[in-house]
């Protein structure tokens, strides 16, 4: 298994005795260190919605394709723990974007905020393994399925590739992974690539 795992650790920070030497940029990297780093918003008018999934399906495995910058990751696991005590979330994403990021988006800082917001929310909160599959959906969903994960997850976010034939595709296999009872939701499926920086996203 080629699966990359974030695993909440703490590290032990001593008070030092000279800290009038700090610099305000310094100070400026401390309290990025300690709070989410997100420089867009496309999933918060989702919340109420998949808050009401949660308290229903009460997910304790998660399958999220699609995670950008993880803001989308990182309520998914707050939302969990409100029902479990261990959570257990795998974030599939190429890093390589759409269409609709072409000639706007840096990529390798978006993966990069990723990392640092899921590594945060781990920090705060425990009992949460967190997988990192970086790669295409369809490619890490067969290694998923390859690997035992047959009906296993309790809920499944889709929001990768907004191409139909590949949406089709992460739905089919979304559903051998998905346990009988289990929910999956999808993301922007009234998007279209002629609308894209205006398309609202659903």
């Amino acid at each position: 298994m080629n699966f990359n795992i974030w695993r909440y650790t703490v590290a032990n920070h001593s008070n030092h005795s000279n800290h009038s030497n700090h610099s305000n940029h310094s100070n400026h990297s401390n309290q990025s260190a300690n709070q989410y780093i997100f420089n867009s918003d496309w999933f918060t008018h989702n919340v109420p919605s998949l808050a009401s999934i949660f308290e229903y399906v009460k997910p304790r495995r998660i399958l999220e394709i699609g995670s950008f910058e993880g803001r989308s990751s990182v309520f998914f696991i707050e939302e969990a723990l409100k029902y479990q005590s261990q959570v257990e979330i795998h974030c599939i994403d190429s890093w390589e974007g759409g269409a609709e990021h072409q000639g706007v988006w840096d990529m390798g800082e978006i993966e990069q905020r990723f990392i640092h917001n899921v590594t945060l929310a781990q920090q705060k909160f425990q009992n949460v393994v967190l997988y990192k599959h970086r790669g295409y959906s369809h490619q890490k969903m067969i290694e998923l399925l390859a690997n035992g994960y047959i009906n296993y997850f309790d809920y499944i976010y889709i929001d990768g590739s907004h191409e139909a034939p590949d949406v089709l595709f992460d739905a089919l296999l979304a559903h051998r992974l998905v346990r009988k009872g289990g929910v999956i939701s999808f993301d922007d499926y009234l998007w279209s690539p002629d609308e894209t920086g205006k398309q609202r996203h659903y």
